[in-house]
C-alpha cells in the first residue's frame, strides 16, 4: 500500500501494520488509522513516527519510553483493557509523544498521556494517568547523561 507521509515522502507500507484507533487520538478524534514507522537512531535513543494514513500531514514523533528509563510504571484500567482488547503483557507497546524543540535538547516527552497499542490485534488508544508522578512534558535531556564528569 503507497502512503505519502510528513517526513518520508511516498512509501510503501504493509496494510497489516495498520493501527486502529477507535476513538481517534485527543485533538484528532477524525483520525483513526495510524502507522508506526522507523525514523531515525541517535545513539542508544530510538525515534518512530506515528504516521496517519488519511492526512499526509499529520504524524507524530514517539518514542519507546522503556529505552529511556525502565522505572516509568503505570497501571492500566479495565475499561482500556477492554478497549483495545489486551490479553496479556505480550500484547502491549508503550510510546510516548515527543515535543521536537530547537535546540533538540530542549525537546519533551509527555509521559503522562502514553499511546498504549495492542500489537496483535492493532488496535491503540491514548491513556491518561490518573496520578501526578508523571508530567506532559518531561525534558528529554532528563533521560540523557552527560558526558561531563566532576565539577567544572
Amino acid at each position: 500500500m503507497k502512503l505519502s507521509t510528513k517526513y518520508g515522502g511516498e512509501v510503501t507500507i504493509n496494510p497489516d501494520n495498520v493501527i486502529h484507533f477507535p476513538s481517534g487520538i485527543p485533538g484528532f478524534e477524525a483520525e483513526k488509522e495510524f502507522v508506526l514507522m522507523e525514523m531515525s537512531s541517535i545513539g542508544a535513543v530510538v525515534f518512530q513516527v506515528l504516521q496517519s494514513i488519511n492526512t499526509p500531514a499529520l504524524a507524530f514523533i514517539v518514542i519507546d519510553p522503556y529505552v529511556l528509563t525502565n522505572t516509568y510504571e503505570f497501571r492500566l484500567d479495565d475499561a482500556i483493557i477492554e478497549r483495545i482488547k489486551l490479553e496479556g503483557k505480550e500484547d502491549v507497546s508503550v510510546r510516548a509523544l515527543v515535543t521536537v524543540k530547537s535546540p533538540f535538547e530542549e525537546s519533551t516527552l509527555n509521559l503522562k498521556a502514553p499511546i498504549i497499542i495492542n500489537q496483535r490485534k492493532k488496535i491503540g488508544k491514548q491513556f491518561i494517568i490518573e496520578n501526578d508522578l508523571y508530567a506532559t512534558k518531561t525534558p528529554l535531556s532528563s533521560f540523557v547523561q552527560s558526558e561531563t564528569k566532576g565539577d567544572s
